[in-house]
């Protein structure tokens, strides 16, 4: 455990030591690579980090748990946010501070719909904003919209691993009971959440978490990059819950997508170009077919 202790900080408006390191952290500019993975459990980033390669505990300060490593040839991190959106933010701000600028969470997720199975993963293309911290960065109108190329590669590797998933829109809100329609204590729940889950459900939004919605704002607005998977324990509909389906299948989509995205952004590189159009997946897939 890292303790901030008697630590002096450049200012109360910029909570950076002496030394470059992020208050909440613990980390400064070259202690994290670009690709980072967005758990929200403290506890999934040693899972994680099991299916790398080579890893390290960078830092373990409040929920912010970082391991930091090597998957295929890539470098990669895995940092904790904790639950919602307050402290997403906290954890991508900072990361974005210290030289990272891909970030996809990794997380566990109630479906709405029927058809969705427990275990099944889903990969967001987009978040309804019900947290409350996006909306201080930006208006409610902005869109909460992942990278292109992140839920590209999310969806590549997921078809690579023969995982079943599912691909849409996501519903993220700060809270777990009341804002997902479920009954607070002593059954409280306001008229306008107590069928939520089912008016989301009929104009399509598959899920139900709570961090992507800041994720995507924040790397929007950062000019950064945001994508999503998560597993399916809980179903709204069929009213299961299984805790840890489908968690593995979760971790190792997004290991493989940021293997994938470097392999992409190395592409971009070498043809001096901006934007992945098909035609450049197409020579990439016809490569990576013929170096295998």
């Amino acid at each position: 455990m890292n303790l901030v202790i008697n630590v002096r900080f450049e200012s109360a408006s910029v909570p950076v030591d002496e030394s470059g390191r992020q208050y909440h952290l613990n980390v400064r500019r070259g202690d994290i690579p670009r690709y980072v993975l967005l758990p929200g459990d403290p506890g999934r980033v040693p899972l994680i980090a099991s299916f790398w390669d080579e890893k390290r505990l960078l830092s373990s300060h409040r929920e912010y748990v970082i391991y930091v490593g090597r998957y295929r040839g890539v470098d990669v991190a895995a940092v904790s946010t904790g639950i919602g959106g307050p402290a997403t933010a906290i954890a991508v701000e900072e990361l974005f501070r210290v030289g990272a600028d891909t970030f996809i969470r990794v997380g566990t997720t109630g479906a709405l719909r029927r058809e969705i199975k427990l275990g099944d993963l889903i990969i967001t293309s987009a978040a309804v904003r019900y947290d409350g911290v996006s909306r201080i960065y930006v208006d409610s109108e902005y869109p909460a919209a992942a990278s292109l190329d992140v839920l590209l590669a999310l969806i590549e590797a997921a078809d690579e691993l023969g995982v079943r998933y599912h691909v849409g829109i996501t519903a993220s809100s700060d809270s777990f009971y009341v804002g997902q329609g479920r009954p607070g204590f002593k059954n409280y729940l306001p008229k306008q959440w107590s069928d939520i889950h089912l008016r989301l459900a009929e104009v399509n939004v598959l899920n139900f978490e709570m961090e992507a919605s800041t994720i995507f704002t924040l790397a929007n607005i950062y000019g950064g990059r945001g994508g999503a998977v998560c597993a399916v324990i809980a179903n709204r509909a069929t009213d299961e819950f299984v805790p840890g389906a489908g968690v593995e299948d979760a971790i190792k989509v997004a290991n493989e997508a940021v293997r994938i995205l470097k392999e992409w952004d190395d592409l971009r590189a070498e043809k001096k170009i901006t934007y992945l159009s098909a035609s450049t997946l197409s020579e990439w897939y016809l490569r990576s077919r013929k170096g295998r």
